[in-house]
């Protein structure tokens, strides 16, 4: 039986297990990619390991998050990662280069190898072959040290995609449509691979897209063939070196299988607040539009922008609408602006955005209160944005331009023929802003400033856990619920003390407070606990309050991932229904703790409030090891003191 392509990347990277899904695998990292969010942290956690070089095939550094400088904090941060980039053997992405995901696709994508970022939207890499997935720090920061990459195996569902996108539809409005089919919680446990005659009429970045926005399926990674669309693309940007041929046999089976027909779609909005909250635009065509906002590490391309510009070229944004472009990268920025289409843009009453995460993140450009703001972004979270309440909706560049010319939600189709824009047969190429470590990077002095605190030191697990129920909350909370982003608080990624101030303080400004009053205790959840970004921080920062765990329906991968490297111990109830019988300030007991991992007990007793119900987990022995070592840090070092021992 023939491989998929999925299979056939693990299995030429496989160190341990086998590709049956459900079981734990190892496998080993040839890229990773960090941004400045999460990348401060992930360094000072390499560090920590004590090694003199990272030993990956290639790391990147990348600064594209914290790019608002209101303090000292931010700046400090990126000459942080600048000195130890070039002491470790790190390529350094400066401010202004670009977003991570958009340069990496750009510049180091490497069809059949395999990449692990401490962004959750990592899996961009996938559009030109890479087995590409997002992870929280502390495992980029083990794999750049020559660790492998442990997870479980997923199952592998084909999307084939068959006929061709129409005139004003797009990519965004593919993986739109598997939102609206599938939901937010569908690609749990799954890689998404996609293959069959559509595949063919999607470019790179368009293929980008689609795998960027499969993190809002939940899922694992996607990932597209190595074709000869490819090989154009790698051989525009000047890299023909990189590409090989990547395809599934034609013998390769999937563990699912979805069909797209492309001739069939329209184009699609996700409504507020949730990407899954999928219609037709036509559907609520006429809504009036305050805000619109291009770009981010999806939809920001050289050929979206282009599309863009041939929208506006002549005409003008509706008075009422405040227009915002983001470039992806420096590249897409250079060569908008030498052939005229950024003029063509700002004549049209666009404001160019910084190439950087902005908006997507609350960094900036937050809509009016009550107002409608149309984003191509990924995520729409409630009050991701920074503005309490808000309504943002997600659309492909094509509906959003037309909106913002019309002033109301608008199916582009209305506005005439498509825009004719070809990829570009070479690319502008300046790595100016790329820089490359010295081959000995022992003698770089690594300069902190005084925002960065030290790593947090924890305890291995006691064989008691008590303490009482901190917080109850519902369905798919996201991480930006557990500890958001924004302008206040990214700032403060270096500095856990400081940043644990704003655990779930839109959700209950009491809880931090309320965390040291009780000496921490527990969460309690529901459905799809944690999914979102890879933020580490959502973990690191609870269990530097205290918290002991939490107790939930469901967990999102990435997640369950950063409780257990952080060592909080994850929860599911056995019965889901006895989630309505626990309330806020209940207390739980945890017994024999230490035990029950150390053995194969995987559903056992626990006490609330003096009654017993049953709670299970879905730890592999490796998982059981790594908590009781109090976290993967601690895991790490017993591992490498006793190499030395030995």
């Amino acid at each position: 039986m023939g491989l998929n392509i999925t299979q056939k990347i693990i299995k030429a990277h496989l160190l341990s297990g086998t590709m049956t899904p459900g079981e734990e695998i190892a496998i080993r990292v040839d890229q990773t990619l960090t941004q400045d969010a999460t990348g401060t942290m992930a360094y000072l956690q390499f560090e920590a390991m004590g090694l003199d070089r990272v030993k990956t095939k290639l790391s990147v550094s990348y600064v594209d998050h914290n790019m608002l400088q209101t303090g000292f904090e931010n700046a400090d941060d990126h000459r942080y990662l600048q000195s130890v980039a070039a002491h470790y053997g790190i390529i350094f992405s400066k401010p202004g280069n670009g977003i991570c995901h958009q340069v990496h696709l750009e510049r180091f994508t490497v069809p059949g190898q395999t990449l692990l970022g401490s962004d959750s939207h990592t899996p961009t890499a996938g559009g030109a072959g890479m087995l590409a997935i997002g992870v929280g720090g502390l495992d980029v920061a083990v794999a750049m040290g020559g660790g492998p990459f442990y997870f479980i195996m997923p199952k592998i569902v084909g999307v084939r995609l068959t006929g061709k996108l129409q005139p004003w539809v797009t990519a965004k409005d593919i993986i739109l449509e598997l939102l609206r089919r599938l939901s937010v919680k569908g690609g749990i446990g799954k890689i998404f691979e996609f293959f069959g005659p559509g595949v063919e009429s999607l470019s790179v970045p368009e293929r980008g897209t689609i795998t960027n926005m499969g993190a809002e399926l939940g899922a694992t990674t996607s990932i597209f063939p190595s074709d000869d669309r490819t090989k154009e693309f790698l051989t525009a940007q000047g890299r023909p070196r990189a590409w090989k041929r990547l395809e599934a046999d034609k013998t390769a089976t999937y563990d699912e299988l979805i069909e797209i027909n492309l001739s069939e779609l329209e184009p699609l909005i996700a409504q507020p607040s949730s990407p899954d909250n999928v219609v037709k635009v036509s559907d609520i065509a006429g809504l009036p539009v305050d805000q619109v906002l291009v770009g981010t590490c999806n939809n920001s391309s050289y050929r979206e922008l282009m599309v863009v510009a041939a929208m506006l070229k002549g005409k003008h944004v509706h008075p009422r609408v405040s227009f915002g472009v983001t470039p992806g990268s420096r590249q897409v920025l250079e060569m908008i602006s030498e052939n005229g289409a950024l003029g063509d843009i700002v004549a049209a009453g666009a404001r160019i955005l910084e190439s950087a995460c902005g908006f997507c993140i609350g960094m900036g450009q937050a809509p009016p209160t009550n107002g409608i703001s149309l984003r191509t972004g990924n995520r729409n979270f409630p009050g991701r944005s920074g503005t309490p309440n808000d309504k943002v909706y997600l659309c492909s560049p094509e509906v959003a331009v037309a909106s913002a010319l019309k002033g109301e939600v608008t199916d582009p189709r209305k506005l005439g023929k498509y825009p004719r824009v070809m990829m570009p047969r070479k690319f502008a190429v300046d790595e100016a802003l790329l820089l490359k470590p010295p081959k000995d990077g022992s003698k770089v002095e690594i300069i902190r400033g005084p925002n960065i605190a030290p790593l947090p030191q924890f305890d291995q697990l006691p064989n008691e856990l008590k303490g009482e129920v901190l917080l109850k909350v519902g369905d798919n909370i996201t991480t930006d619920h557990i500890l958001p982003a924004g302008a206040q608080i990214l700032p403060l990624r270096s500095n856990i003390p400081r940043i644990a101030e704003f655990v779930y303080y839109r959700v209950d400004p009491e809880f931090v407070k309320r965390a040291k009053e009780k000496q921490g205790g527990f969460i309690v959840g529901g459905e799809n606990y944690g999914q979102g970004s890879s933020r580490e921080h959502a973990a690191l920062a609870p269990r530097y309050l205290g918290v002991k765990g939490v107790l939930v329906k469901s967990l999102a991968r990435i997640h369950r991932s950063n409780l257990i490297n952080f060592g909080l111990l994850p929860l599911l109830f056995a019965d889901p229904a006895d989630y309505d019988s626990i309330n806020q300030g209940d207390r739980i007991e945890v017994k024999n703790l230490r035990s029950i991992l150390e053995s194969a007990e995987h559903e056992f007793p626990i006490e609330v409030n003096g009654r017993t119900i049953r709670v299970k987990h879905d730890l592999v022995e490796r998982e059981r090891r790594i908590l009781l070592a109090g976290g993967l840090l601690n895991y790490t070092r017993s591992g490498a003191r006793s190499s030395q021992q030995g």
